[in-house]
């Protein structure tokens, strides 16, 4: 748990995902119910990505468990997962027909 004040008023709120900095200024993600807050001080920003990029690398692997795992669910299994060098990711999967024969 963690007390945020703003507009001179204070609440708790829980921190699901704590990623460390080695300046001790942590980078935190907290559920508000509905979706995910990053909080974070810019200032003492030390990861190798932009803030923009960084939220936009943790949405392009987000989606790509989430193409994975619908996939799944109507028989698909992942077959390879790659990072290309644009930035990109590929996901490749394949499904096999199981219908039996009638003779």
């Amino acid at each position: 748990k963690m007390t945020k004040i703003d507009n001179s008023k204070s609440y708790d709120i829980d921190i699901n995902l704590r990623i460390s900095q080695s300046n001790g200024y942590d980078i935190e993600f907290c559920w508000n119910g509905q979706e995910y807050e990053l909080v974070a001080d810019t200032s003492f920003w030390e990861q190798r990505d932009s803030i923009t990029g960084f939220i936009n690398n943790i949405a392009k692997q987000y989606a790509g468990e989430v193409i994975i795992g619908e996939s799944q669910k109507i028989g698909f299994q992942p077959i390879k997962y790659q990072q290309n060098e644009d930035g990109s990711n590929t996901v490749v999967l394949q499904r096999w027909n199981e219908k039996k024969s009638l003779m």
